[in-house]
């Protein structure tokens, strides 16, 4: 029988600093903490397949979907890679929110800021749609989609 994949459960994000990721995710985001766990031994060395693998992990919750933020305590020798969106194996994860102006103000009160400015879209299936990109604190790309409303008559992009 094929297989079969029946939803989407997570997105993991690999943090060099679990504390100020939290700070971000929770704090300025406004995700639940759901649950926070620590990985070690064979258990984190199987799941990921990293010699020596201990992980601190945290689990946040948004409506439909969840956030675990792993902070990898071992092995030593891990890297700390600055990608950008244009750069292969770069993800970013989007989230459709309801007032795009306000959560900009709101990371910008918290000494975050974005990686461009709101565009609206103006072709596609997104056509209308007011979108932007923002970092988390490790430089993940996070991007926050605003539905075509009466707000969106701000810049126009050829995004799709």
């Amino acid at each position: 029988m094929p297989f079969r994949i029946i939803a989407a459960d997570h997105t993991g994000i690999t943090v060099s600093n679990l504390e100020r990721s939290l700070a971000f995710w929770r704090d300025v985001l406004g995700f639940e903490l759901s649950h926070r766990a620590h990985q070690t031994g064979e258990l984190a060395e199987e799941i990921t397949g990293v010699p020596g693998a201990e992980i601190s992990l945290a689990v946040l919750k948004a409506p439909g979907h969840k956030i675990e933020l792993l902070e990898y305590l071992t092995p030593r020798d891990r890297k700390r890679i600055d990608v950008r969106p244009c750069d292969v194996g770069s993800v970013h994860v989007a989230f459709t929110v309801e007032n795009l102006d306000e959560i900009l103000n709101t990371i910008a009160a918290s000494g975050w800021r974005t990686a461009g400015k709101p565009q609206t879209l103006r072709s596609g299936p997104n056509a209308g749609k007011r979108v932007i990109y923002v970092r988390d604190p490790d430089g993940t790309t996070i991007e926050f989609m605003q539905p075509r409303d009466s707000k969106n008559d701000v810049g126009i992009a050829e995004l799709s």
